[in-house]
């Protein structure tokens, strides 16, 4: 499995962002299985969403004070990467 991402250690704070298509995000129920099932691949982070609408305008989902911090800093200042699991 591969998938696009970002580990951030932020405040005392360490959690992952995952990108995912929108209609995960739209979803409650779609959103909570995708971040369940991602916490396995980071165990003990919390894991936030994230989906770009066709501007590409970020919008996340997950904790509220994580969702506050990442609403407030630009895309570009999170480190990006492709992770691979097996």
């Amino acid at each position: 499995m591969k998938l696009q991402g970002a580990v951030i250690k932020e405040q005392g704070q360490t959690f992952a962002i995952i990108i995912v298509k929108s209609h995960v995000i739209n979803s409650q129920t779609e959103s909570q299985e995708a971040a369940r099932a991602f916490s396995v691949y980071f165990p003990g982070m919390p894991v936030t969403l994230m989906a770009q609408d066709s501007r590409g305008v970020p919008t996340y989902r997950g904790r509220k004070d994580i969702v506050n911090f990442l609403a407030n800093i630009h895309m570009s200042q999170i480190p990006w990467r492709e992770y691979t699991f097996s």
